[in-house]
């Protein structure tokens, strides 16, 4: 199946539709695609965008252990979090949450859930390495859609707060 720009599409999938509605609520005119292959892993995202790993945007969600509180997390896709240092940004200790904990919170399934348009808001960091590039990809909702953004204009729609993830 070739690469299609999903906003052009005249029914988007559900899951998509409603990141392109939640991007446009916070200011932002987004183009999904749909590709061909997964982008559910940053290695196949990176594969399928034609850009380097460090561009793909992972929205990883975290718990506070003290208050089950979510937390987003936008991380590089060439990084890994600090779990220890992000829990000292945070304030509390973290756990990794379940998928269907995920997908209660977010309103999404692991390897499709973007950085916006979650069934619960939740506090956003930024990862600042996503700052060096003018353009970074992130999940559109689906396992197989992206869309790509400028991460100053990203950071700014959701909120985060950029910091040293990893």
């Amino acid at each position: 199946m070739p690469e299609a720009d999903l906003a052009r599409e005249p029914s988007l999938p559900p899951s998509v539709a409603k990141v392109v509605d939640a991007a446009r609520a916070l200011g932002l005119s987004i183009a999904p695609r749909l590709m061909p292959a997964s982008t559910r892993t940053a290695q196949e995202a990176a594969a399928a965008c034609g850009c380097a790993v460090a561009q793909i945007v992972k929205s990883l969600v975290f718990t506070g252990a003290t208050s089950g509180r979510s937390y987003l997390l936008l991380v590089s896709g060439a990084n890994r979090v600090d779990v220890k240092a992000a829990a000292l940004l945070l304030g509390e200790p973290l756990e990794r949450p379940d998928a269907e904990r995920v997908r209660e919170a977010t309103g999404f399934a692991i390897g499709g859930i973007p950085p916006l348009g979650h069934a619960t808001p939740s506090p956003v960091w930024l990862d600042q390495d996503l700052l060096a590039f003018d353009l970074v990809w992130a999940a559109a909702g689906h396992p197989n859609a992206v869309f790509p953004i400028d991460p100053k204009l990203l950071a700014r729609a959701t909120g985060a707060t950029p910091a040293k993830l990893s």
